[in-house]
């Protein structure tokens, strides 16, 4: 049964393919046909009119010559007549020829347009599926648009929202800044009544002293001469010096070790805070930890893992941890006793100048570049904040042991102070030049900035205004990182220069103490050691020198 459908399935397909094929024909066929008949009549009657002319001739032979002549005419007639047929049927072959031609050359215009025909049908089914598949991506696009569209309803009602908040805690934060600053005038008023009081104490105090010393002088000049009196004036300006209040720092005078720290420039030192190791990062991408104890200096470790020269090195408050700001973008911070890199610190887009760690071991502030600052919890290995600083930032510190308040110098010529607790700048100090470096007081009231214009400035954290400023006409700033730094106890300042002499200032009266001639390159950082006064500086050319007193 199946066999016999499928039977009569092909049939008819063919008989609907030949009745497709043959109606384009159907006219020319026709006439064929038409064309044959007639060549079959003509060929009839040429046949009939032999016969007849057979059947004249031979009645000719036997009759009269009249009627000879007749049958003569008429053959002549029936003669011309087969020749006329003759030519119409010569024509119609003819005629038969060229539409048998006529009819190849269509068969091939058909077979030419059953190919053109099949090619359109695959083009057709092709464009056929990518409208599907184009129907199937609009209704996906329709649906996605729909989804982001009420998203996007959420989102504006979440920032609308926010935006409420944010008015709110403004307006609070305005409040808070307010009161802080009426706490803060009440503070420095009562600073000021303390320092009055305690200025009149001292004034109080150094009267009775100077009373005292003036009676011991004229006790001193009733019993002896001229000499012992002379003495006793040496005593009391001895007794003077030492009432002054602030911390004597040895001066350095002499360079006690000098050794080559890097295979290139040395951009940064540092002092441990518990023992003589001074730390060094340089141009050859090494941190190098050098221990000066022993009179001479030797080598105790050497710190790898950063990509490219080593611009800042600081130290915990404990000298068990060390971090590194690196160009590669990244800082890294390591463990002293072993010297194994801890953590890797990346996420900024630009040169880190500056890590210093934040209070406590676990956190780390970085400045970069890429004119952010970035806190860092080693205990997460992330970055728990990002602060926009709108320039690039060249060194920073922390004012606080809590590091509740960071301090940034930048290249726009700005020093920022921020508060951890919120993200935007509290207020800055313009200077006149892109700022180098920052230094802390141990105490933290007083901070120092070393400034392109050559200048290095002291800045009284109590009032944020500048109290000092020192320079000198042979002293010039010798690059956009150049570091300076406090003396242990404040009194002095040291800073390196372009031509390789390393100044010396008295932060109290000034006055340049002395200056320190023994670099032939530029100076880019120094460091004072806490407890010692040893002086430590680095400069362009992989030289380090220690100044003072072993």
């Amino acid at each position: 049964m199946e066999s016999r459908e499928w039977r009569n399935n092909i049939i008819s397909k063919l008989q609907t393919r030949n009745k497709y094929e043959t109606a384009a024909f159907q006219d020319i066929i026709s006439f064929q046909s038409r064309l044959f008949d007639n060549v079959n009549t003509l060929k009839n009657e040429n046949l009939q009119l032999t016969l007849l002319n057979e059947r004249i001739r031979f009645s000719s032979t036997d009759g009269s010559p009249s009627g000879a002549s007749a049958s003569n005419e008429r053959i002549q007639a029936m003669e011309q007549k087969i020749l006329v047929q003759q030519e119409e049927l010569t024509s119609l072959h003819r005629r038969r020829g060229e539409n048998a031609q006529q009819i190849m050359s269509l068969n091939e215009k058909v077979h030419d347009l059953e190919k053109q025909l099949q090619a359109k049908d695959v083009i057709i089914s092709e464009n056929t599926a990518l409208i599907a598949s184009l129907r199937a991506e609009i209704q996906m696009y329709e649906t996605n648009m729909s989804e982001l569209q009420g998203l996007n309803q959420v989102l504006r009602d979440e920032h609308q929202a926010l935006q409420i908040a944010f008015a709110s805690i403004e307006e609070k934060l305005r409040k808070a800044q307010d009161e802080n600053r009426s706490l803060v005038e009440r503070l420095i008023k009562y600073k000021s009544k303390d320092a009055d009081k305690m200025n009149e104490e001292n004034e109080h105090y150094l009267k009775k002293k100077s009373d005292k010393l003036r009676k011991e002088l004229e006790e001193a000049a009733r019993e002896g001469g001229s000499r012992s009196s002379g003495g006793s004036a040496g005593s009391t300006d001895d007794k003077i010096m030492d009432s002054l209040p602030y911390y004597a720092t040895a001066l350095p005078s002499k360079v006690a070790i000098r050794f080559d720290a890097h295979d290139g420039e040395v951009y940064a030192v540092k002092w441990s805070p518990t023992d003589r190791l001074v730390a060094t990062g340089g141009a050859d991408r090494k941190v190098k930890l050098w221990d000066v104890s022993k009179s001479i200096v030797e080598n105790k470790g050497t710190l790898v893992g950063s990509n490219a020269g080593v611009m800042s090195v600081d130290f915990d408050s404990t000298g068990a941890y060390i971090v590194g700001a690196s160009n590669d973008f990244a800082s890294r911070v390591w463990t002293v006793a072993d010297q194994r890199l801890r953590h890797t610190l990346t996420g900024h887009s630009g040169k880190v100048m500056a890590a210093k760690f934040l209070g406590e071991p676990t956190k780390v502030i970085t400045g970069s570049h890429d004119r952010t600052l970035k806190i860092w919890d080693l205990r997460s290995r992330m970055c728990t904040e990002t602060k926009f600083a709108g320039s690039s930032c060249n060194d920073l510190v922390t004012s606080d042991g809590a590091g509740s308040t960071i301090i940034s110098g930048h290249f726009d010529k700005r020093i920022r102070f921020w508060d951890i607790r919120t993200e935007m700048s509290a207020n800055h100090i313009m200077l006149q030049g892109k700022v180098t470096s920052l230094d802390l007081s141990r105490d933290s009231n007083y901070l120092l900035a070393c400034v392109r214009d050559d200048t290095i400035q002291l800045i009284d954290l109590r009032m944020n205004t500048i109290v000092r400023s020192f320079s000198n006409e042979a002293f010039k700033v010798g690059c956009d990182w150049s570091r300076a730094a406090f003396g242990p106890g404040g009194r002095l300042l040291a800073v390196g220069a372009a031509d390789g002499v390393v100044f010396v200032w008295n932060t109290y009266s000034g006055r340049l103490e002395t200056t320190l001639k023994d670099h032939t390159t530029a100076v880019t950082s120094v460091s004072w050691h806490p407890q010692s006064g040893l002086l430590a500086s680095v400069d362009r050319g992989k030289r380090a020198l220690i100044w003072g007193d072993l």
